[in-house]
């Protein structure tokens, strides 16, 4: 079965670099003016041309987004399960190379760490570990999934890549996302950063998104880590490349994009190409132009003054007082956490500042009898 690999076997990076870098400014003026963007109006749109049409380019994300979403904010929080990991990144704090404490959560702990989160008042979990089969696989979730899915309303991951079979029978266990990020899309750059372990392999990651797609999970997140490559631009291209395969195929399913930029961790790297809060604005901009319905989510790897600014933009999710560590919201152990958060604020600093921008905070969008979470 044809999956992206064989689109991005057609993707040249040095082409899409020098195609982006090449567009002028008659071409950010057609892209703004297309009603559907095409895949050149992309690359025009995350251009070095476009940073002169910021203005322009927020104020349609802005109409397309108030079109789309209302005037709403969802919020979610990720539970960090596990630090144990089995593959050596440069960039990553939980790295196997790195000297660190190691923890993974109990079921007493975890209901802790549940207890907590409900009490700051959120309803949509992200599920996060490092990537260790044998530890952190498919039988530890079996075992606390059912728990964790009966206190909230949604229930996403943010683990290692697995296989079809095993992300179908997640979603019988109450599994309604799952976010996977390339990390990069530039294979040599790839091997680079990912020295050791499973992640070691770029195809099986690729791949991830379109076995979630087989099997039928509701929302599928897709993203770059900003900075690991040495041209954001090219990266967050392929990202789009990889939506708009993914959509074309897998239409049941919805999509999220993240931008996640490089930030400090233990053993941590300098990035590769530094992207600028405005740069971060033009790419967010371009996402929402491109695709109207899609989900975008900005997390508290962010500043505070600048996710003020740019949720009323485009951003349609949003973690707040996120905790990187096992066990970070009972206890507190900086020592475990996988990189340290920007925007440190209280959930409910966020929200106020949110609906002091004219935006409605949502905690809970909707309930397993709705119908996506049928089989729970």
């Amino acid at each position: 079965m044809e999956t992206f690999t064989h689109r991005w076997r057609q993707l040249d990076w040095d082409d899409i670099r020098l195609r982006i870098n090449s567009k002028t400014a008659a071409d950010v003026e057609r892209a703004l003016n297309a009603r559907v963007l095409s895949r050149d109006d992309m690359m025009a749109l995350l251009s070095p041309a476009a940073s002169r049409y910021l203005e322009p380019m927020a104020q349609r994300a802005q109409r397309l987004t108030r079109q789309r979403f209302g005037n709403t904010v969802s919020f979610y929080v990720p539970l960090y399960l596990s630090n144990l990991c089995a593959n050596d990144c440069t960039y990553c704090g939980f790295s196997m190379s790195n000297r660190l404490r190691r923890k993974t959560l109990d079921a007493e702990e975890i209901a802790r760490e549940c207890q907590a989160i409900r009490t700051l008042g959120f309803e949509h979990l992200l599920l996060v570990t490092g990537e260790h089969q044998s530890k952190v696989g498919m039988d530890y979730f079996r075992r606390h999934l059912p728990a964790i899915r009966r206190r909230f309303a949604s229930l996403q991951m943010e683990v290692q890549p697995l296989s079809q079979a095993e992300y179908a029978e997640l979603k019988t266990l109450g599994l309604d996302g799952v976010m996977v990020y390339q990390e990069t899309y530039h294979e040599a750059e790839y091997a680079r950063h990912h020295l050791k372990g499973n992640k070691q392999d770029f195809f099986w990651r690729l791949e991830t998104p379109d076995r979630l797609g087989r099997a039928g999970i509701d929302k599928i997140g897709l993203g770059a880590l900003i900075g690991l490559s040495d041209s954001w631009r090219v990266d967050c291209y392929m990202v789009a490349e990889h939506l708009l395969w993914l959509q074309q195929r897998y239409w049941q399913s919805r999509y999220s994009i993240s931008f996640p930029r490089l930030r400090p961790c233990a053993g941590g790297i300098q990035p590769a190409s530094l992207m600028d809060e405005k740069q971060l604005v033009q790419a967010i901009c371009a996402f929402r132009l491109l695709a109207p319905e899609v989900e975008l989510s900005l997390s508290t790897r962010e500043s505070p003054q600048f996710r003020d600014s740019v949720i009323p933009l485009a951003i349609t999710h949003v973690s707040a007082f996120s905790k990187t560590q096992p066990g970070g919201y009972a206890d507190d152990h900086p020592e475990l956490e996988q990189f340290a958060p920007h925007d440190n604020r209280r959930p409910q600093e966020v929200a106020s500042a949110i609906a002091a921008r004219g935006l409605q905070p949502v905690w809970k969008d909707w309930d397993s009898w709705l119908g996506r979470s049928s089989q729970i």
